[in-house]
């Protein structure tokens, strides 16, 4: 995803949450593996702008899915047989999936991070739980909670503070910031798609596995539009600290952050890992700073406050129907 984010939030929803197979007090080893996946997860808007920075959008993203799937093939390969079991449903999702969840989210999010900040990225990522729940409402008919819509207004309001005050964009700021907004936007309704085009896969599938087809079956697609920009590639102008970002963006923020936060939910509770769902944006956040070295501004914070309040509402919510 996006996971994924690259990527995946409040994804436990692919699966059943409300088994009876989980211990009903988990071990603090299943905590450290939902934040870990949860901190991974964040590290790929900073990261994001590091790669896009250093190459073509599309040679980009297709290392991106290529790493993943090869990282994420350990664990999806026994799954294999899972796969028997799939209906004309099942397939036509995880098509979707790949189209919206990889190739969109990929090429918005590469193309957005060209024009804004890696704090105005984490911002905007920021409003995928309320997103996903807009999304969920409108299409798939869920109850339009009061939580749910004052964590939408919440989103928004967070992101517009970050835009009306320039501090989303890069020096020439004005509407290619605006444009780059709307891209990662774009990049967070694909991720909404993939976490809900995901619930309308078997339940007898495992998530990772779904990941892995998903990221499989984008290659072919980014390989051909990557083919377009080979020409204009020099590789040996990327420097090893940008092949590194890479690397991570593939095998680290799609793979193991996805490895690591499915595992951890294996061993507890969705109301339990519901509270990690606000490491994320956090860590998004934070590692912009550290890794982009961009310049703390009192705005980032309004904005990124206002927007994280309506991750906790959304956080709240899922709680409860835990």
């Amino acid at each position: 995803m996006g996971h994924e984010s690259g990527t995946i939030l409040a994804t436990w929803r692919f699966q059943d949450v409300n088994r009876t197979d989980v211990p009903s007090r988990p071990a603090l080893g299943a905590f450290v593996l939902l934040a870990a996946g949860m901190i991974l997860f964040g590290s790929a808007t900073p990261v994001s702008k590091i790669v896009t920075g250093a190459m073509p959008v599309f040679i980009g993203s297709l290392l991106r899915v290529g790493l993943g799937a090869l990282a994420l093939a350990p664990f999806a390969l026994p799954r294999l047989g899972e796969l028997k079991t799939v209906s004309r449903g099942d397939i036509a999702a995880m098509a979707a999936i790949a189209l919206f969840g990889m190739v969109g989210f990929s090429a918005f999010m590469l193309y957005g991070m060209r024009m804004i900040s890696g704090v105005g990225g984490a911002v905007v990522m920021a409003m995928t739980p309320a997103v996903t729940a807009a999304a969920a409402i409108v299409f798939f008919g869920e109850r339009a909670s009061r939580r749910k819509l004052i964590a939408l207004a919440l989103a928004v309001g967070g992101v517009l503070i970050l835009h009306v005050s320039g501090a989303a964009g890069e020096e020439d700021g004005g509407a290619n910031a605006l444009l780059g907004i709307a891209m990662i936007f774009a990049a967070v309704c694909c991720e909404a798609a993939y976490t809900l085009l995901g619930r309308k896969v078997s339940a007898d599938i495992s998530p990772v596995l779904v990941a892995f087809v998903a990221s499989a079956a984008s290659i072919p697609l980014f390989a051909v539009a990557a083919a377009f920009q080979w020409s204009g590639f020099d590789a040996l102008a990327v420097s090893a600290g940008e092949w590194a970002a890479v690397a991570w963006y593939g095998a680290g923020t799609l793979a193991l952050g996805t490895a690591l936060w499915y595992s951890g939910l294996s061993r507890t509770q969705g109301s339990t890992a519901a509270v990690f769902m606000g490491l994320m944006p956090v860590s998004a956040l934070v590692l912009s700073y550290v890794l982009l070295g961009e310049a703390f501004r009192w705005v980032h914070l309004l904005g990124f406050g206002v927007v994280f309040a309506s991750v906790l509402l959304i956080s709240r919510e899922h709680m409860g129907h835990d």
